[in-house]
């Protein structure tokens, strides 16, 4: 068992798929599927359950995952102490966000850093924001961006880098709010509307928090992950939904679509950076967390 064996195990646990992985790792799909059944055989139980059609994680699986990230990153903090340049670092940083974050603080954010540190690799991951604080749990991740949760969980350390409100949004030409919908919503004005919403996240709580507070049980058109989706099925007038204003600041589909000021509005959120406390002390997570900090 090697540093290289473990590192394709973890992007085989990531995408769950053997053709994919073998294409990003660059190798062929007969040597990665050796690898992990010469993993099994070392751990001594499968490790994945796969089939003509998916791929899982057993639970087994799961926990050797954990022992896999743990022990690369043991592995690349020897290797940095061992080095006799301790002044630069070297290795690869893995990072989450959404599409959105991406291009709205990744370019500040990685710019000052890299410019700090060349030789650290960023390896990028783009998904649903509501992820962020699992996938660092899981340890999937050594970073992630995301909306801080009402309660944060035991470990998890955020850093604050952005607020954003939270905006009801409907179709430009379709679907147009009452200007009673508007500043009194009740049970019976809202009875007909379609909404779009997130199928997990803060907002998605935000949001079911303010349909109880007004009584309303909401005529859910669709649920859908990321807020991107939302944007595009308002815009093609499926309904209304819930979205965070940086999400419409960087949208290509911002001039198709309104915004409703509704009251009470919605209680903003903080946007940061995530990471396991127990981490910030690993040279090149410690890095990127102070680099923000500054």
């Amino acid at each position: 068992m090697d540093d290289r064996s473990l590192r394709l195990f973890l992007a085989l646990a990531d995408n769950l798929h053997f053709g994919r992985t073998s294409r990003e790792q660059h190798i062929s799909p007969s040597a990665l599927s050796r690898i992990i059944k010469q993993l099994e055989d070392s751990a001594g139980a499968p490790l994945f359950l796969r089939d003509n059609r998916s791929v899982t994680l057993t639970r087994e699986g799961r926990h050797f995952r954990d022992y896999a990230a743990e022990t690369l990153r043991a592995w690349e903090a020897l290797r940095h102490n061992l080095r006799q340049d301790q002044d630069t670092l070297r290795g690869e940083l893995s990072l989450y966000c959404s599409v959105t974050a991406s291009y709205s603080f990744l370019y500040d954010i990685l710019n000052s850093f890299r410019s700090d540190h060349p030789h650290i690799e960023i390896k990028l991951h783009t998904g649903d924001p509501a992820k962020a604080v699992e996938r660092v749990q899981e340890a999937r991740e050594d970073i992630a961006i995301g909306a801080r949760p009402d309660s944060l969980p035991a470990g998890v350390a955020f850093q604050p880098i952005a607020r954003s409100d939270l905006r009801f949004i409907g179709p430009l030409g379709a679907l147009p709010l009452s200007e009673e919908q508007i500043r009194q919503p009740t049970a019976e004005n809202w009875r007909d509307v379609p909404m779009i919403l997130s199928e997990e996240g803060l907002a998605r709580t935000r949001i079911e928090r303010w349909l109880r507070r007004h009584g309303i049980r909401p005529r859910i058109y669709a649920q859908v992950s990321g807020n991107e989706a939302i944007v595009s099925m308002v815009s093609l007038g499926f309904g209304i939904g819930v979205v965070p204003q940086i999400v419409l600041d960087s949208s290509p589909l911002a001039n198709r679509i309104r915004s409703y000021d509704i009251e009470p509005p919605l209680a903003p959120y903080d946007i940061g950076l995530f990471a396991l406390e127990k981490r910030l002390k690993e040279p090149l997570v410690s890095a990127f967390w102070n680099r923000q900090v500054g």
